[in-house]
């Protein structure tokens, strides 16, 4: 399969989201249809809910879309001594495995709602953090699934320096997220040059580098800068997605390209919608997988 073969969507670049509240929902047939219109492989599966759950209907959902799955975003709670994060992948295994879904992108979730905000952690939280990311991955390796941690914004992997903690603290690979990174404080450009080995996954979105800023010096939430308008179509912003192509591709990346841009809809769409940035991103990003 060529790189341009391996682009996929991911549910939120149409405003699906797991987290309480997020905003307006549109509906899976949609979303998987407009996927299809504009060319994508695969899908990430989305939160719980937006699919099937039954491995027959979900398997002829995406077959009416021909779309495969290419994996989803999973919190995991990592830190706390009163959680079992095995619970829960034992809880997801069934689903990824029946789909097909050979990544499971997990985030190391706070326990709180949403991403506006997180606990401190301790040394003893983040030994424990370390200790089960690395049990996860290499319990879903044993069904074949590709487990990646995902460095996110209101998580408990978010900063630069939390980044390279869990590089030099655990064996897991990472989801190259270029927006969540960049928000963070990690340039992703530099991290994809730095440890290109460690790279299994990416989500692709572009940053107004301004947003940003206003959210790293706590003078809006993550919600809010999402609301209005801090991700932008590939191309538009200040991500360097050119430089990752070429790290990525000269490293002999086999992953796929995930498009998934953080969108927040507070109604219902008139006209395209979310549809339109998406396509933007694609042809974006097929031009420089083709030179």
């Amino acid at each position: 399969m060529n790189d341009v073969d391996r682009i996929a969507g991911a549910p939120i670049s149409w405003g699906v989201c797991e987290v309480p509240g997020w905003g307006y929902q549109l509906p899976a047939g949609q979303v998987l249809r407009q996927m299809n219109e504009i060319g994508l492989a695969a899908t990430e599966l989305g939160p719980d809910g937006f699919l099937p759950s039954d491995p027959d209907e979900l398997a002829a959902t995406l077959a009416d879309h021909h779309l495969t799955a290419v994996g989803g975003f999973t919190p995991f709670v990592l830190h706390r001594p009163d959680v079992d994060p095995m619970l829960e992948l034992q809880r997801l295994l069934p689903g990824f495995v029946a789909a097909r879904a050979g990544v499971m992108v997990l985030s190391a979730d706070s326990g709180l709602t949403g991403y506006d905000s997180r606990p401190d952690l301790d040394d003893d939280g983040w030994n424990l953090l370390l200790r089960n990311v690395d049990r996860v991955a290499a319990a879903a390796a044993e069904h074949g699934i590709r487990a990646v941690l995902h460095p996110h914004v209101g998580t408990m992997v978010e900063t630069g320096t939390d980044v390279q903690r869990v590089l030099a603290g655990s064996a897991v690979q990472l989801c190259l997220d270029t927006g969540h990174l960049l928000i963070g404080g990690t340039d992703p450009a530099v991290l994809a040059g730095q440890a290109p080995d460690r790279i299994a996954h990416t989500h692709f979105k572009d940053v107004d580098l301004t947003f940003a800023r206003k959210v790293q010096a706590g003078r809006l939430t993550y919600t809010e800068a999402v609301r209005d308008g801090m991700y932008r179509p590939l191309g538009s912003g200040d991500v360097d997605v050119a430089a990752i192509i070429g790290h990525l591709r000269g490293n002999g990346y086999d992953g796929w390209y995930t498009l998934e841009q953080d969108t927040i809809l507070t109604e219902a769409p008139a006209g395209e919608g979310p549809v339109a940035d998406v396509r933007t991103s694609v042809e974006y990003l097929r031009g420089l997988l083709t030179t």
